[in-house]
C-alpha cells in the first residue's frame, strides 16, 4: 500500500511515522536517520530554499528509514527508489538504501550503496558511521576504524559515542583490548550512562582481573536497561570470583528465570565459568 499518493499529505505521513524513529539507533549499532545533526545538510540548500525534488527526496527518505525501523524492508526499498528517482544526488537515501541492503544480507549492494553516499557527502556522520559498522561487520574492522573516527570529528554529529562504542568492538574483534578499552573510555566520558559501553568495558575489566570496577559498570547497565542474558552471565562470574554467594544466587536464579533458552544459561548449566 503506498503511503505518499500525493506531496502534501506524504510530508504529513513522513513527520507522523518519523516521530519516534528518526535518529535511532538500532541493536546492530546502525543509525538509520539523524540529518539534523550530521553532515547531510551539505547534500543540498537549507530547509527554507529546498527545491521541490530535494523536499520529495527527503520525504520518501524519511518514510523508508521509519519502515527500516520497523523492519519493513520490502516498503522503504519502495520509497527509495521513489526518493533517487525525485533527486539522484541525495545522499540521505544511499545512507538508508545500503542500511536495507545490509538488513536483506546484499552485501554488495549495501557497499555500494554507501559508497554512493560518501562520495556525495564525504563527511556526514551517520554514513560514515554506518560504513564503519557495515565494514567491521563484513571481516574489514581495521578498515572500518576510519571511518568510526571519521564520524567522530563531525563537530555536528550529536552521538559520537555510538561510533566510539563500535570503533571499540571493532578493535576487540581484532584482539586489540588496549585500544578497545580507550573508545569505550571515551564514549562514556561523553555519555556516562550509554549502556552497550558499559557492558563491552565491564567485560574488558573483568578480563584483566578488575573485578570491583566491572561489577559497577555491569550493576549500572543492568539499572539503566533491561538486564539481558549476556549483562547477567557476567554479573555471576563477577561475583563468583568475588566470592559473594549471596549475590551469585541472586543473579543465577535471574538468569534461569528470564534466559533459560541462552547460550549463557548452559554455559551456567556445564560450569562453563570463563
Amino acid at each position: 500500500m503506498r503511503l505518499l499518493r500525493a506531496f502534501a499529505s506524504g510530508m504529513a505521513a513522513a513527520a507522523a511515522l518519523l516521530a519516534g524513529c528518526a535518529g535511532t539507533t538500532r541493536t546492530d549499532g546502525s543509525v538509520a536517520m539523524e540529518t539534523a545533526a550530521s553532515g547531510a545538510a551539505d547534500t543540498g540548500p537549507v530547509i527554507g530554499e529546498m527545491s521541490a525534488p530535494r523536499e520529495r527526496a527527503r520525504a520518501h527518505t524519511e518514510l523508508a528509514a521509519a519502515y527500516y525501523e520497523r523492519g519493513s524492508m520490502g516498503v522503504a526499498l519502495e520509497e527509495l527508489r521513489v526518493a533517487i528517482g525525485a533527486d539522484a544526488s541525495y545522499a540521505p537515501a544511499y545512507n538508508v538504501l545500503g542500511l536495507v541492503h545490509m538488513e536483506l544480507k546484499e552485501f554488495p549492494q549495501a557497499e555500494q550503496s554507501f559508497e554512493r553516499a560518501l562520495r556525495i557527502a564525504p563527511n556526514d556522520a551517520d554514513i560514515n558511521h554506518n560504513f564503519g559498522w557495515f565494514l567491521c561487520q563484513s571481516g574489514r574492522e581495521e578498515q572500518s576504524l576510519r571511518y568510526f573516527l571519521a564520524a567522530i570529528k563531525n563537530p555536528l554529529y550529536a552521538t559520537p559515542q555510538k561510533s566510539y562504542t563500535l570503533a571499540g568492538e571493532c578493535a576487540l574483534r581484532k584482539g586489540r583490548e588496549g585500544e578497545a578499552r580507550d573508545y569505550l573510555e571515551r564514549a562514556l566520558r561523553l555519555d556516562p550512562n550509554y549502556s552497550p559501553a558499559l557492558l563491552s568495558l565491564a567485560q574488558i575489566r573483568y578480563r584483566s582481573g578488575q573485578l570491583r570496577d566491572a561489577l559497577g559498570l555491569v550493576d549500572r547497565f543492568n539499572r539503566l536497561v533491561e538486564p539481558t542474558a549476556e549483562a547477567l552471565w557476567l554479573a555471576v562470574r563477577i561475583e563468583r570470583r568475588l566470592g559473594d554467594r549471596g549475590a551469585e544466587a541472586k543473579h543465577t536464579a535471574e538468569l534461569r528465570r528470564r534466559f533459560a533458552g541462552t547460550k549463557e544459561y548452559q554455559d551456567l548449566l556445564g560450569g562453563r565459568y570463563e
